[in-house]
């Protein structure tokens, strides 16, 4: 049978009433059992030789209906009461009620997957299903590590494993009963959060992973759910872990905080006084190369300077760009934001940077810096004033977020160059912390 989540996606009427005229009645009748046509792209597993999938999604993502689905074709064969790939399973949840209640029995769970002639049984008593050709799956709870010592599988379906508070534990314990067959494998379905195990996992080079956000499907869901969600949740650090299942990284000892970040979030932007555009251009413009990072911010500062407040209304950084189109999208913020000044740091491009703005807008208030200390020693004054409760947040800053969640008072701890954090820094080091002379004194105004 052809590939399913894609073709029936981009067919048209004419040819699914075609595609489905020419199976048989048998076939017909099989085809809502046959998930690899219905299935969207994250919710199949990858080729290869991967131990363990993780399926990270948004709330409602169909990351349920994907691991039940997985244990399906892993314990069921040709026939009914043919041998499958698996024959001991483990199904592990945060309770075993949950398990039960979603993984088993849930709109999505194994039974509601399960054509009639392979329904597997559930024996309460035992916590287990046992399907028609003897497969087993077993019922474990997070909050008891030790249950898992003694069984042992040949695959396993883990739920919410990032929500666990025993979490890394019960992970191990599986990991030592996860021994039986020639390829024992496991799939994890979770909605993503910063913890130590699902971290782990995901760095571990015989892990493999899908994602999908929220609105992926969008066709099995509420479209007034999808509003509400999307008009409340949107653009925040949470929207961005529960509606897009992106893992917001934070590390021990940052210099903030994403509790701390939503904490003072906005949603009216204040009457301003200044605004600038600051802009950490790459050494190099091609695709290779680190971001350019181009931040909005705009400040009050009328009145003593400890009264002065910031909010951070754009992350505009581009990637892989070449100096005129980093240029061009600087100067494009400046005219949406009516921003006062262009502010760039100038330790790798020099006098290039000024060039490339200036041949696209020659009168552009410019000012450029260079950096005399380290990233840590700029960053710390202004991780003071988020201290202070001075700056706040517009919604849609999300990387921008993750990117300061990971500077530590050790260094930057992500992957690449913080860019969007040094473009942050430049910024309100320029209107709030060292503000420069020779600021033509602006009305006060309104966004």
């Amino acid at each position: 049978m052809r590939s399913g989540a894609g073709w029936l996606a981009s067919a048209t009427q004419s040819q699914v009433d075609e595609f489905l005229a020419g199976l048989s009645e048998n076939a017909l009748l099989a085809l809502p059992w046959m998930f690899e046509f219905w299935a969207l792209p994250h919710q199949l597993p990858p080729d290869g030789a991967w131990k363990t999938w993780v399926i990270m999604g948004g709330r409602g993502a169909g990351k349920t209906r994907a691991g039940a689905e997985w244990v399906r074709s892993e314990v069921e064969g040709a026939g009914p009461g043919d041998p499958g790939t698996a024959r001991r399973v483990a199904l592990v949840g945060e309770t075993v009620d949950q398990v039960r209640d979603v993984m088993i029995f849930g709109e999505s769970g194994i039974l509601a997957c399960s054509p009639p002639d392979r329904m597997p049984e559930w024996q309460a008593g035992r916590k287990q299903l046992v399907w028609p050709n003897g497969a087993v799956a077993q019922v474990f709870s997070a909050h008891e590590p030790d249950s898992l010592r003694g069984p042992q599988f040949d695959a396993a379906w883990v739920d919410e494993l990032a929500k666990w508070k025993k979490g890394q534990e019960t992970w191990d314990q599986l990991q030592f009963a996860l021994r039986l067959g020639e390829n024992p494998r496991q799939v994890v379905t979770t909605t993503p959060q910063n913890v130590g195990v699902l971290k782990a996992i995901l760095k571990n080079p015989s892990t493999v992973k899908t994602h999908a956000p929220t609105a992926a499907n969008r066709a099995y869901l509420a479209a007034s759910f999808l509003e509400e969600v999307q008009a409340r949740y949107a653009g925040t650090s949470q929207g961005a872990r529960e509606l897009e299942g992106l893992l917001i990284e934070e590390v021990e000892g940052g210099l903030w905080s994403m509790a701390a970040l939503e904490a003072g979030r906005i949603e009216v932007v204040p009457v301003l006084s200044r605004i600038v555009v600051a802009v950490d251009p790459p050494v190099t413009g091609h695709k290779g190369s680190d971001a350019c990072g181009i931040v909005v911010v705009g400040a009050f500062t009328e009145g003593p300077p400890q009264d002065w407040r910031a909010v951070v209304l754009e992350d505009c950084t581009v990637t892989g760009a070449s100096p005129d189109v980093w240029a061009r999208a600087a100067i494009a913020a400046m005219d949406r934001h009516k921003a006062d000044r262009l502010v760039a740091e100038v330790n790798q491009g020099g006098d290039l940077v000024e060039r490339m703005i200036r041949q696209i807008d020659p009168l552009v208030p410019y000012r450029a810096v260079r950096a005399t200390r380290g990233k840590l020693v700029r960053a710390e004054p202004v991780a003071a004033l988020y201290e202070q409760g001075r700056v706040s947040h517009v919604r849609g800053l999300v990387k921008l977020e993750e990117q300061m969640c990971q500077m530590t008072r050790a260094g930057y701890v992500g992957r690449g160059s913080p860019d969007r954090v040094d473009a942050l820094v430049w910024a309100l080091t320029d209107l709030v912390v060292e503000p420069s002379e020779g600021w033509r004194r602006p009305q006060v105004r309104g966004l």
